[in-house]
């Protein structure tokens, strides 16, 4: 068995069962700060990871995570949020949890130990997908079977761990690999190896939207309208890029569908629904294409 440095006795908290609250979570929120910097030790391999799943996306390819416990929850967790704030459809970025979907919110005994069942889910993956593979370990068979089902095919693979000695670290394409040291508590990857995972999944899906058109500037440009909440953030988004009041704004989006990029350019162009919707589509959506550089303080 390969060394797993998440199991190891994190030495500064020994004594965090006989510290006073706040003492502990001065403790806990210490050993979390840590964590940033071992994230920002992998830029390189993260940009170059973001780079990968922008060019699959525009060659018409899938990002699907893949991971057991802690880590395949965070992979849904964020797949499930692309949709809403991307509005990309709910299969271009996907989340597979050892176990299936039960173990979302109970374990499933011995689900990261079944390399068949990796080597099965992984038959979503086509050629020009993406499979990224989350442990905090890096040494569930689970994933393994991932990525010998990807590595027949010909698919990416991207590998998001803490333990640079784990058994992925050895078989992904591209190696993310965030040594964070031991737990608050030894072994409860949930703490500082799921923040780091986290963060890196962050990283990864906003990364490569913003890479493929999805914002402009710092906006969220493709977010579905669905509540009133989304529908203010809509109206403060276009009337600050297409430069009009607030009624104007609200007015261009009704006619709009509440399409963001498609109200600034009927604005910022001067130009009918339908027309701008063709501006766009001439565009592959990419908004900054076709109204170009508008920057405002």
């Amino acid at each position: 068995m390969s060394e797993i440095i998440t199991e190891y006795r994190n030495e500064n908290t020994k004594d965090i069962d006989l510290l006073p609250t706040i003492e502990m979570v001065r403790r806990m929120n210490d050993e979390d700060k840590l964590v940033a910097l071992s994230v920002e030790y992998e830029s390189e391999n993260i940009a170059k990871a973001i780079d990968i799943i922008a060019g699959q996306f525009l060659a018409g390819g899938h990002l699907i995570y893949f991971g057991a416990g802690t880590s395949g929850r965070l992979g849904v967790l964020d797949a499930s949020e692309c949709p809403p704030t991307f509005s990309v459809n709910p299969d271009m970025v996907q989340g597979i949890i050892a176990g299936g979907n039960d173990a979302l919110k109970t374990a499933v005994e011995g689900a990261e130990d079944n390399f068949e069942a990796g080597y099965e889910d992984a038959k979503i993956l086509e050629k020009d997908d993406v499979a990224v593979v989350i442990s905090a370990s890096g040494n569930p068979k689970y994933l393994l079977g991932v990525l010998s089902y990807a590595d027949e095919i010909g698919c990416k693979t991207i590998g998001i761990t803490c333990n640079l000695k784990g058994k992925i670290a050895e078989e992904v394409g591209t190696l993310i690999c965030v040594e964070v040291g031991p737990e608050v508590i030894a072994g409860s990857s949930r703490l500082k190896a799921g923040t780091a995972q986290k963060m890196v999944l962050n990283m990864l899906s906003t990364g490569s939207m913003i890479k493929i058109g999805k914002t402009y500037e710092n906006f969220m440009i493709d977010l579905q309208a669905t509540n009133e909440k989304l529908k203010d953030r809509a109206i403060r988004i276009v009337s600050q890029l297409a430069d009009v009041n607030h009624s104007r704004a609200f007015e261009t989006l009704e006619k709009c569908r509440w399409e963001i990029k498609t109200a600034v350019v009927s604005l910022s162009k001067n130009i009918d629904f339908e027309q701008a919707e063709k501006e766009l589509k001439l565009n592959r959506g990419v908004l900054r294409r076709v109204i170009g550089e508008k920057s405002r303080v």
